[in-house]
């Protein structure tokens, strides 16, 4: 661009872009070529307009002080196209040789068009966000503070009743041990003051008990042993336990409140979940308030498939935390209702603990199905070998989980506890490993299936091996220290016993004991 076009510029109003064109009386400018880099006025412009190679190849914007800017500064080319990966103009051979070239590319025309309708949208989004009168500073200042005084007010009364019931109870045992030392003290100073000898050896015995009683008391100790303390100390102990639980909740609310991606609703789970059985081994059975599941491994197999189900209804997302058994193989997540008792007829998504490893299950739809005679012959494009099953429009896939560790990729180990969050809105499904009360590691999160119908899914546990044939009397039982020990149509023993009727094994465990295996937290 000429010195004298640069001078005539800064002599105008810099808002106003006048032609570059006009010698004398210039006028406002209508388009200006990028690749001229001049800005035209109406009569100046028809040049441009009327001249097909003109108007092919030189780009016209609305008018602008270039400056400059409309070359690459890599390859000196007039800027022709706009990265939408990198969000930044680009030149001809930025497209087709360089770093972009496998970018989303755009005319400056096109690119103008879309990313103008992308900020319309995200307009309306945000301006719904901003016109909905619960989002103001003072609201939410409000809203969180009402949730977190409730809170802090259930911790203050518990903490308030237990100290009360404390100091109410332990403060008349003490008045009354109290009244034993001013009782010697009134004692002795009447006998220091009789003089008339006679009365004061009649006197003595009375004394010298008070005296004695007197030394006996502690003030430090508490209540005097029996069934008045007994009672106190259980209810003492059931106040104790709410207290723990309001701290537990409160904690559980600043840790929501400040990092709420990582704590979401960390707290207890309340007692609406319970376990709804589907199938149960002969020796599986199940608590009265049906939120913990025992075995018999005198009985059979520890095996059985169960959904965890709320007497409340959810929002937006559910949770659930089950502690799981250490010796034997489960499986946690969603499954299809309809198939809970055959889990491989429907959708599962979740986590599985089988041969000392973890995996993760997700389902895929299936592409292509054709019908060949009385069953459903299945092509997953996922697989090289086609699926023969019985009408199944669904394929569960299994993928170990793994993480570097110091030698390398390793597999997780097994969690002991499992946190499960269902995310409706979202349609994930995250799991966590919970390490303490408020402490928690993710495992993994997984995407529902846009075709798997939520409505359909629910939470469930699976204990063992499904359909495992544990109608008879195990023929052997593996203790947890490795040994093993067999029926032999009365009781276990291990082969190396000379009797039949061995109750504990070698390591001190008591063989087929009935043990809690699974429980909701």
């Amino acid at each position: 661009m000429s010195d004298s076009i640069q001078t005539k510029r800064r002599r105008t109003d810099p808002q106003t872009i006048l032609c570059d064109m006009c010698a004398e009386d210039r006028k406002p400018a209508k388009k200006t070529c990028m690749k001229c880099e001049i800005s035209m006025c109406v009569q100046h412009l028809q040049a441009h307009l009327t001249t097909p190679v003109l108007l092919q190849t030189h780009p016209l914007t609305e008018p602008m002080d270039l400056c400059g800017n409309t070359k690459c500064s890599q390859h000196g080319k007039l800027l022709e196209y706009y990265c939408l990966d990198d969000m930044t103009c680009v030149c001809v051979s930025c497209a087709i040789e360089d770093q972009h070239r496998l970018h989303n590319m755009k005319t400056f025309s096109t690119a103008h068009k879309e990313l103008l309708e992308k900020l319309k949208a995200e307009q309306l989004i945000l301006q719904e966000k901003t016109d909905d009168e619960n989002v103001s500073l003072e609201k939410w200042e409000k809203s969180e503070r009402e949730k977190l005084g409730r809170c802090s007010v259930r911790l203050i009364e518990a903490v308030t009743n237990l100290r009360d019931i404390s100091l109410t109870s332990v403060q008349s045992s003490v008045s009354a041990r109290m009244v034993s030392l001013k009782t010697s003290k009134s004692s002795m100073e009447a006998a220091q003051k009789e003089k008339d000898t006679f009365r004061f050896l009649q006197m003595y015995s009375q004394v010298h008990q008070d005296v004695e009683k007197a030394k006996a008391v502690d003030l430090s100790k508490g209540l005097e042993p029996g069934s008045h303390r007994d009672k106190l100390v259980e209810e003492m102990r059931q106040n104790g336990e709410k207290m723990v639980k309001q701290a537990s909740q409160f904690w559980g609310s600043l840790l929501t409140l400040v990092d709420p991606e990582h704590h979401q609703e960390l707290v207890p789970t309340d007692s609406h979940l319970i376990f709804e059985p589907q199938s149960l081994g002969p020796g599986m059975s199940l608590s009265k308030d049906n939120r913990k599941v025992f075995h018999n491994s005198w009985l059979g197999q520890c095996c059985a498939t169960l959904l965890i189900c709320s007497t409340k209804t959810a929002s937006s997302y559910q949770r659930w935390v089950v502690s799981l058994p250490e010796e034997s193989d489960w499986m946690i997540g969603l499954c299809d209702k309809k198939c809970a008792k055959n889990l491989k007829d429907g959708a599962v998504y979740g986590l599985c603990w089988e041969d000392k490893q973890l995996s993760s299950l997700t389902t895929k739809r299936c592409k292509t199905v054709s019908h060949v005679s009385d069953r459903s012959f299945i092509m997953d494009e996922w697989e090289e070998t086609p699926l023969i099953k019985t009408g199944k429009e669904y394929m569960v896939s299994s993928s170990l989980i793994t993480y570097q560790g110091e030698n390398g990729v390793e597999p997780v180990p097994r969690p002991e506890k499992v946190e499960v969050l269902w995310n409706f809105p979202a349609s994930t499904l995250s799991f966590f490993s919970r390490t303490g009360q408020h402490q928690r590691e993710e495992i993994i999160t997984m995407k529902l299936n846009e075709s798997v119908n939520i409505q359909d899914m629910a939470p469930f546990i699976q204990l063992g091996k499904q359909n495992t044939d544990s109608t008879t009397q195990q023929q052997q039982w593996k203790c947890s220290c490795g040994k093993v020990y067999y029926w032999d149509g009365n009781r276990y023993r291990d082969h190396s016993s000379s009797y039949s009727y061995q109750s504990t094994c070698s390591c001190g465990k008591v063989i087929g004991v009935t043990e809690m295996v699974c429980k909701l937290c």
